[in-house]
């Protein structure tokens, strides 16, 4: 069984964004960029179905700028076998993104599609279901737990109710949470192992896909910062402000 991961390169988790003095977007140079921590997720779920002999190829794809290529060295030193880079340096939004891997998954033929439920830059949460439409296969999406039996994946989300088990046929797609598992620590054996596997190259137009941006963002702020707080001397007071100045009441 062969399994896809696709894998974004943004700006790591533990950085403090800025927006561009212009405000047409996130200032991203000169800051550290890492594997989208969902994703990373994904690459280590499907790593652990090849090691529990359920799969047998682990392909872990990005789409982006050359640098992209760090990231697919990263998820093949968790554990992928080979990396695919659909190389575009114009902005990708989460329909193009979708049209890119569908194309990919015609020439790939994968059986299960594994990828973050989101990417912490944009928070779109859109090309997983989008990757499932545009192929009809099934979908689970916020995965907690995964397992492939004859043929099937059942996989444990969480709803607002508790639980969910869902069966899909394969080929599926599956979106991962955070409670699905811990990434393991890359070490630097694997790094340097990482260093030797194959990256294939390709281009959109390669693929027969129009990457043109369909929503055009007019501007980007920081969040408006919180006023300090104040002390009431009692009960009534506090009613009152959050009643005459608040507005709340």
């Amino acid at each position: 069984m062969k399994i896809l991961v696709p894998v974004k390169r943004v700006v790591d988790y533990n950085v403090k964004v800025r927006v561009k003095s212009d405000q047409t977007g996130v200032d991203i140079a000169n800051v550290k960029m890492s594997m989208n921590p969902f994703d990373e997720i994904a690459v280590e779920e499907a790593v652990r179905l090849k090691e529990k002999g359920i799969a047998t190829e682990v392909v872990a794809v990005s789409c982006g700028v050359l640098q992209c290529q760090e990231t697919l060295r990263t998820a093949m030193a968790i554990g992928a076998d080979r990396g695919i880079l659909v190389e575009c340096a114009d902005e990708l939004q989460p329909l193009a993104v979708a049209k890119l891997l569908k194309a990919l998954v015609d020439k790939e033929q994968p059986q299960l599609i594994i990828l973050g439920k989101q990417a912490i830059d944009d928070d779109s949460n859109q090309v997983g279901q989008m990757l499932a439409a545009l192929c009809e296969y099934p979908q689970a999406t916020f995965a907690n737990k995964v397992e492939v039996v004859d043929g099937e994946a059942k996989v444990t989300r969480e709803v607002d109710g508790g639980l969910e088990t869902l069966s899909l046929t394969l080929p599926a797609i599956v979106t991962t949470d955070l409670r699905l598992n811990e990434p393991r620590y890359v070490t630097l054996p694997n790094i340097m192992k990482a260093k030797k596997k194959t990256i294939d190259n390709v281009k959109p137009a390669d693929l027969g896909v129009d990457v043109a941006p369909r929503i055009r963002t007019l501007k980007v702020s920081e969040p408006p910062s919180r006023k300090a707080g104040i002390k009431v001397a009692d009960v009534a007071t506090l009613v009152a402000k959050l009643k005459n100045e608040a507005k709340v009441l």
